[in-house]
């Protein structure tokens, strides 16, 4: 199963892709994008635009399950307007599955479990690695 998890910060998108290859084998793709950028949320084709190339990323990759990592609502750390923004472009995905996960999850995933990065995976992309695997184990 192709997972794709997703962390969104300020007006991008950031991308971890792995393939679940049986119940003890995660692999770790190497994309060549690895992020997408809503450049102005108030400009009707930029947004567009947006909408278009993230679908066609989950359509190119064959993307079956969907893990964003939430925001909070209110609060110093909330996410900001352009981030809700983008993911409910993201939850109009028909072809996958969409499951959000807090922080909180994800922490305490790292906490209990030792976790190796794949050597390739940026160091943004942790989070939403992490996110994907707190899903699943």
């Amino acid at each position: 199963m192709r997972v794709c998890g997703i962390e969104l910060k300020s007006n991008y998108t950031i991308l971890t892709l792995v393939d679940f290859l049986s119940d003890d084998i995660v692999d770790y793709i190497d994309l060549k994008i690895k992020k997408i950028t809503l450049e102005d949320d108030e400009n009707e084709q930029s947004v567009i635009k947006y909408f278009n190339e993230i679908n066609a990323f989950f359509n190119d990759e064959k993307v079956e399950k969907i893990v964003i990592k939430k925001r909070s609502k209110k609060g110093a750390f909330s996410g900001g307007a352009v981030t809700f923004k983008m993911e409910a472009l993201i939850q109009l995905y028909p072809n996958a599955e969409i499951t959000l996960i807090s922080s909180q999850a994800i922490s305490s995933y790292e906490r209990k479990n030792e976790i190796t990065y794949p050597k390739k995976l940026k160091k943004y992309q942790e989070q939403s690695y992490l996110g994907i695997l707190s899903i699943f184990y």
